[in-house]
Parts: C-alpha cells; sequence; structure tokens
C-alpha cells in the first residue's frame, strides 16, 4: 500500500487551525484599533476641554500684547501629559509661541475649532481666540495644541498586552483541543479503515468487508456499510453476470436466424428505394425552377432596399440641417435676452451717472468760489461752514449714486459674462440669485411687482453660473411677459434648498396661469402665446434643455387658469 504523503485530517487540521489563527489575528488587531481610536478620541475631547479652561486668559493677554503672558501659559499647557506642542498666533499668524513638537500652520487665520492630523506621527486641535468688547467680537488669534500616538499608545499599552496575552492562551488550549479530537476521532479510525481495504482479494470478496469499531454514528460508520453493502452487491453481480453469459449464448444463436430473414427484407426494400430515387430526380427539377423564381424576386427586393437607404441618407442630412436651424435660433434667443439686458442695464445706469455729474459740478462751483473768496481774502468762518457743509452732502450724494451705478455695472458684467460663457465655478447661489434679479430689475422699474427670494445663505454649488443666470431669468421674463399681463400688483416667490445631494427650485407667480392644453405643450420648441408679437416659442425650451441636459436634473411646470405658474427643478449637487 502506498503511503499518503500529507494525510487528510493533518489538512483538514491546518486549514481549521489557519482560519482560526487569521480570525484571531483580525479580532484582535481590530480590538487594538478599537482601544487606539477610542484613546485618542479620548485625547481630542481632553483638548477641546482646554480650549474651555484658558482660552479667556489666553485672549486677554494677546488683546492686551501681554506675550510673556501668553508664552507663559503654553509653557504651563507643556506640562500636561497630553500635550506635546504649543502653537500661539496672533491676528496677522505671526508666532508668539511655539513649544515642543509643532508643525508649520498656513498662513490663513482660523475661524473655526478643527481637529488635524500632521505628519510625523501628531495631531493637533486649533481653534480662534475671540475678545468680546463692547458687543463687538474680534479674532484676535488661534492656538494650536498638538499630541502623539506615542501618547495614546503609553494609555493603552497594558490593554493591549492583555488582548494579546488572551488571543495567545485561547489559541494554545484550541490547538491541544483539535490536535487530540481530530487524533482520536478521524486519524485513527482512518487509517484502520485504509489497511483493510489494502487487503481486498477479488476473487474472494465475502473476506473483504470492513471490519473497524467505531463509537459514533458518524460518516466513517456510514463510508464502512456502504463499503460492505458495495462487496455484498459486487457478489451479486458476479451471480448476475454467470447467468447473462448463458442468455448471450442462446441470443447470439437466435441472431443469426434473424440476419437470414433481414437479407430477404433488405432485397425486397432496395427495389422499392429505386422507384423512389426516380420520383426524388422529378422533384428535384422542380425545385431548380423554383430558385430560378426566388433569386429574380431578391434582386428586385434589393433594388427596393438600395432606394429606400438613398432616402434615408437624404433625411438624415435634412435632420441635420434642421438640428443647426434649431441650434442657431436658440442662440440667437439667448443673444436677444443679453440684448434686452444691456438696454435696461444701460437706461438704469444713466440716472445715478446723471445725479453724479450734477453734484460734482455744482461742488466744482462751490470750491470755485470758495478759491476766489480766498485769493480777495474774503474768507470768513460762516462761509468755510456752509462750504463744508455743502461740500459733505454733495459728495454724499454723489458717492451713494456712484456705489449705486457700481453695483448695477458689477451685477450686469457678471450675469452677462456667466450668460455667454460656459467655464464651470463655485457659485454662492444666493448671492448670484440676486444678482440675476438684479440685473434685471430695469424691467420692473415702472411696475409694482415684487421678487421673495428664500435660500439659505452660504450654499455654494458647482456649475456653469450661464446656466442658473438662464434659468431664472426666463422663468422671470416669462412671468413678467406673459403671467403679468395686464396686473399691477404681481408676486414671484423663489425657494432654494439642498436635501440628500439634490438641489430643489421652487418657483412660484400669481399671474393669470396656463390652460391645460396650453400647460401640455408649455416646454415645446417654438411653442407661444404671443405669436406675431414678438415670442419666439424658445424661451421655456432652452430652459428645459438646461435643467434635463447641461444640469442632468428634471423639471415640472404646474399651473390652473387664474391660480398663476409654478415651477418644480430639482438636479444633482457637485462636490464643491
Amino acid at each position: 500500500m502506498t503511503k499518503v504523503k500529507t494525510g487528510l485530517s493533518r489538512k483538514l487540521l491546518t486549514r481549521v487551525l489557519s482560519v482560526y489563527f487569521i480570525l484571531t489575528l483580525i479580532v484582535t488587531f481590530g480590538q487594538i484599533l478599537t482601544e487606539y481610536l477610542n484613546a485618542k478620541n479620548h485625547i481630542e475631547s481632553e483638548l477641546q476641554t482646554l480650549k474651555n479652561t484658558f482660552s479667556t486668559s489666553l485672549t486677554r493677554a494677546i488683546w492686551e500684547l501681554n506675550t510673556p503672558q501668553a508664552v507663559s501659559i503654553a509653557e504651563g499647557l507643556m506640562e500636561l501629559p497630553i500635550v506635546e506642542g504649543v502653537q500661539i498666533r496672533d491676528e496677522n499668524g505671526k508666532y508668539i509661541a511655539d513649544i515642543g513638537r509643532t508643525n508649520k500652520q498656513a498662513l490663513e487665520p482660523v475661524t473655526t475649532g478643527v481637529m488635524k492630523d500632521h505628519p510625523g506621527g501628531t495631531f493637533g486641535y486649533s481653534f480662534p481666540l475671540i475678545f468680546e468688547f463692547s458687543g463687538r467680537t474680534s479674532n484676535v488669534g488661534d492656538v494650536t495644541l498638538y499630541s502623539s500616538i506615542g501618547i495614546i499608545f503609553s494609555r493603552i499599552e497594558v490593554g493591549i498586552f492583555f488582548l494579546i496575552g488572551n488571543a495567545i492562551i485561547k489559541t494554545a488550549f484550541l490547538v491541544f483541543l483539535f490536535l487530540n479530537a481530530f487524533r482520536q476521532m478521524l486519524t485513527e479510525p482512518l487509517s484502520e479503515l485504509t489497511q483493510q481495504i489494502s487487503e481486498f482479494d477479488v476473487d474472494r470478496p465475502e473476506s473483504s468487508k470492513l471490519h473497524v469499531h467505531i463509537d459514533d454514528d458518524n460518516e466513517l460508520k456510514l463510508l464502512q456499510s456502504s463499503y460492505n453493502e458495495l462487496i455484498d452487491d459486487l457478489i451479486d453481480y458476479k451471480r448476475r453476470l454467470k447467468l447473462t453469459q448463458d442468455e448471450l449464448t442462446d441470443a447470439n444463436r437466435k441472431l443469426d436466424d434473424q440476419n437470414i430473414f433481414l437479407e430477404q427484407e433488405v432485397a425486397k426494400k432496395t427495389a422499392s428505394l429505386s422507384k423512389i430515387m426516380l420520383d426524388l430526380e422529378q422533384q428535384k427539377d422542380e425545385l431548380i425552377v423554383k430558385q430560378r423564381e426566388l433569386r429574380q424576386e431578391n434582386e428586385n427586393r434589393q433594388y427596393i432596399e438600395d432606394e429606400l437607404r438613398k432616402r434615408n441618407t437624404e433625411l438624415a442630412e435634412s435632420m441635420q440641417t434642421l438640428q443647426l436651424a434649431k441650434d442657431q435660433l436658440v442662440e440667437s434667443e439667448r443673444m436677444a435676452s443679453l440684448g434686452g439686458l444691456v438696454a435696461g442695464i444701460a437706461h438704469d445706469v444713466n440716472t445715478p451717472l446723471g445725479v453724479g455729474v450734477t453734484a460734482a459740478s455744482f461742488l466744482q462751483e462751490r470750491l470755485r468760489n470758495l478759491h476766489q473768496a480766498f485769493e480777495d481774502k474774503k474768507l470768513t468762518s460762516k462761509t468755510m461752514t456752509a462750504f463744508l457743509s455743502e461740500a459733505e452732502q454733495t459728495t454724499t450724494l454723489l458717492l451713494s449714486n456712484l456705489n449705486r451705478a457700481s453695483d448695477l455695472v458689477s451685477s450686469f458684467k457678471q450675469v452677462a459674462v456667466d450668460q455667454t460663457s460656459e467655464a464651470e465655478r463655485d457659485v454662492d447661489l444666493k448671492v448670484y440669485v440676486n444678482e440675476v434679479v438684479q440685473s434685471l430689475a430695469p424691467n420692473f422699474k415702472k411696475t409694482d411687482h415684487s421678487i421673495d427670494i428664500d435660500c439659505p445663505d452660504d450654499l455654494v454649488i458647482r456649475c456653469a453660473p450661464g446656466v442658473i443666470a438662464q434659468i431664472f431669468t426666463n422663468m422671470i421674463m416669462n412671468s413678467l411677459i406673459h403671467g403679468f399681463e395686464g396686473m399691477s400688483q404681481g408676486k414671484i416667490n423663489i425657494v432654494i434648498k439642498a436635501e440628500d445631494d439634490t438641489l430643489h427650485i421652487s418657483y412660484k407667480d400669481n399671474g393669470k396661469g396656463l390652460s391645460e392644453n396650453d400647460l401640455q405643450r408649455h416646454f415645446d420648441a417654438f411653442f407661444t402665446t404671443k405669436r406675431g408679437k414678438g415670442g419666439s416659442g424658445l424661451g421655456t425650451h432652452i430652459m428645459y434643455n438646461l435643467v434635463t441636459q447641461t444640469l442632468g436634473g428634471q423639471i415640472e411646470a404646474n399651473s390652473e387658469p387664474g391660480k398663476g405658474l409654478s415651477y418644480d427643478i430639482t438636479f444633482p449637487l457637485r462636490a464643491v
């Protein structure tokens, strides 16, 4: 019998123990990692707690320019076990104190408390120093407290040793238990079964049955029973094989008789087959005629397909021409919108500029009179006081109107550039929507219409701003031209909010609304209720394409006659 190089029980034991060792290593490492993270969280919490302990005294010391006291506080913090480094900077980013293990900080001042990991195994908590005076707050500097991984390991050192020792003891006990169990339950019974099976005698199968003492009713006992049943089946097979051989000899004799009968039948069938072959030859000639007719029909069909292919090519070229014309019309609509914006802004800027020119002329005249009085030595205190009062009023008027003109031009410039550019940038949505509304203000100048915007502060998204400007411009101008026609006091409500990485825009006016038939065609290209009155029918179509294609979102319009028109717009936010 060939000896097995590696026993089944040893392989099974090796795999079981390997899996257990791997799981033990993973669990132990996970427990150590958990201890490490818990200890790090506790230290970070302690660093944040230190802010409440000394931030007030340190803020006052920096405010009073008491640098020695600030350095003394920093040295006191270094005495704490969890602190390995302290950095104190003033509002200009200049270091007042830099003690222990620290890292170079960014020049920008710290505005909020932040926990940050640093190279070299350190991490720190940075927070600003805010001084309150007369109801006002002022940032006088910032502080960074450093700790390290070494401090964390010093806290969890005993726990790590306990976890490793516990894992080693459990592993050793389990190895001993598995070795003993595998030897008694698997290795010894398998060896005995193998020995008896190797002594199998083909000529005497009755004496080759297995006789192994197995206490448990397990797979090995089942294997022994199955093997013994196989021996019984083999004995029965040999008996039946002898009977079958006798039956086969008798069948061969009968087969010879049957062959003679079959030869006679074949001769009869051959004559019949010859007649069938003549019939098949005639059918073949008829099939050749049918094939010729089918080939002619295929050639006709091929000609028709070629003609259809030519017509499809011509139709595709016509569709490309129509798409190009449509794109040109869309671009013309955008330029027309921008042209209307330019005209409105130019008219609105003329008023503050005219007031500014008048104020400057008046101030020039008063300066000339003052200079003349000075030359003629007639300058009195009363004259000087009157001049100063008039000059103050004039400059105030001049600055307010110039600032107003500057705001109008700035809003127009930003919105106009965005409408003609597809470049993406970070956009503060509330500020930008207000700029778009301000650029459209000349269109509402002679009306009592109002626009209410509800948008969270500091809602920053990344997109092409021209898309946002075009969408809001089209919605607002659509309300002004169509919805508020014949109305004296129209109202527009805009609500913007972000939920679950999705931006929601709700737009609603109290205009005259749309009928159900017009609402169904609202986003169709070239559909307008102002046909022949300057309406192109592309405004809402452009808006629909910008939302669904450029922003990858959805837009839905709802309206009833006399109840205004509303838009619900959603599109996914992109990371800033």
